[in-house]
């Protein structure tokens, strides 16, 4: 490691510590999308009362945090103890095998296997943590706007081209400034890359070249950004892969439909509350699909922690039936855990619109494609995210031609391959 990421390092793991780590305390790295931060500290409150001999501290910060410091600070091999992260299987090699300070690695097994290979170096039988919830891409249309325009809000098997062309003319009509947004990230725009007949993954297993499917959507993506129909802020106003929602947007009125996901449900509950009513649509068709993007946050544990077994207590509590039904009915997520999905959930909202968002995104599960469900356990989903992002960010911003835009996303990904392998 060079000497300027060891100082990077250093200085992001200075802007969460102000001391150092005593024997007994867990640092738990957490970014938030609703309330989830909240209920975490509430369940952390009832296990630091029965283990007074574990302290835990839970780092709250933005999700640019996770993206951006954290991967400094596993790479100088410092940092959380356990974290809440999302590009989970390409730093895997930093997260911590729990096996071995596990009382009932069976129960884990059972309950989280399905999506232990997102989180764990390839080949492994490693469990390193668990997900904090399943989650699914997908648009929301503000059902109010529709209604006052008196358009049909497009049914689940609506194109992307009705369901743009149908959200330009209710703002159209309603006055409203933004028609549709995306968020700003690689993961959002591989749903509909995808729909449109995208691979990524070829034959070897490595990834493919930027094929027909990815040109055809990121072409009508750019021509949308271009004529105003896409809000074009919420692309050009950040460099690299930063990451940028536009929940505020939605939230506040502003966009009439919005391409992000089920985690934005809780989100949603707590701040429109009744001003005005929506909807969750699943994800709109292309030729080949009408597939969303499956995810979620994982909460692993950090192999560079200096009290493994304290971290093998919280990740046990917190992954424990009771706790996890608890956190997914208190935070409005769909649980990983086969336990608590079997067994079924009461989730704590009196929002029928929220009940009805819940159960959208469970019916547009169905349709999910095939390469969709195979990219969150793919060790170079995240290289080809970022590529993208960056790439169809600059084309947006008129600094690049789609044809440059082609030959710049496959050599980032090769790069990124290159340098892990060479690791």
């Amino acid at each position: 490691m060079t000497n300027t990421k060891r100082l990077l390092a250093a200085i992001a793991a200075g802007l969460l510590t102000t001391t150092a780590a005593f024997a007994g305390d867990v640092r738990i790295m957490w970014y938030s999308d609703g309330v989830e931060g909240e209920v975490l500290q509430d369940l952390l409150s009832r296990f630091m009362e029965q283990n007074p001999g574990i302290n835990v501290i839970v780092d709250n910060v933005a999700y640019s945090v996770i993206q951006e410091q954290l991967p400094v600070q596993l790479e100088a091999q410092s940092g959380p103890d356990i974290a809440r992260v999302t590009n989970l299987k390409a730093q895997s090699q930093h997260w911590l095998d729990l096996t071995p300070y596990l009382s009932d690695a069976e129960y884990w097994k059972a309950n989280f296997g399905d999506q232990a290979d997102w989180m764990r170096p390839d080949g492994s039988e490693a469990i390193t943590g668990f997900m904090t919830q399943i989650t699914l891409t997908g648009g929301y249309a503000n059902k109010t706007l529709f209604d006052q325009a008196g358009v049909a809000i497009p049914g689940p098997d609506a194109t992307w081209d009705e369901v743009v062309a149908a959200a330009k003319q209710v703002a159209d009509s309603q006055q409203v400034p933004m028609a549709v947004a995306m968020d700003r990230s690689g993961h959002r725009i591989t749903g509909p890359n995808i729909s449109h007949g995208a691979a990524y993954i070829g034959p070897d297993g490595m990834p493919a070249p930027v094929d027909q499917g990815i040109k055809d959507f990121v072409t009508k993506f750019v021509g949308w950004n271009n004529d105003g129909t896409v809000n074009k802020e919420v692309w050009v106003s950040a460099a690299g892969s930063t990451y940028r929602a536009a929940a505020e947007d939605f939230i506040n009125g502003q966009l009439v439909y919005y391409y992000s996901g089920s985690w934005q449900v809780p989100n949603f509950a707590t701040k429109i509350g009744d001003n005005f009513d929506w909807v969750a649509t699943g994800s709109p068709c292309g030729p080949a699909a009408c597939s969303g993007m499956p995810g979620g946050a994982g909460l692993v544990a950090v192999k560079y922690t200096k009290n493994p077994e304290e971290v093998a207590k919280v990740m046990e509590y917190l992954a424990s039936q009771e706790i996890v039904k608890e956190f997914s009915e208190r935070t409005l997520f769909l649980p990983a855990h086969k336990g608590v999905v079997a067994e079924g959930l009461d989730f704590q909202s009196d929002n029928e619109q929220v009940k009805a968002a819940l159960n959208a995104f469970v019916t547009a599960s169905a349709t999910t494609a095939p390469t969709a469900l195979k990219l969150p356990g793919w060790r170079w989903s995240d290289a080809y995210y970022g590529a993208l992002v960056t790439r169809v960010s600059q084309v947006i911003a008129g600094e690049l031609t789609l044809d440059e835009a082609w030959t710049r996303i496959d050599q980032d990904v090769a790069e990124k391959v290159a340098e892990a392998t060479r690791q």
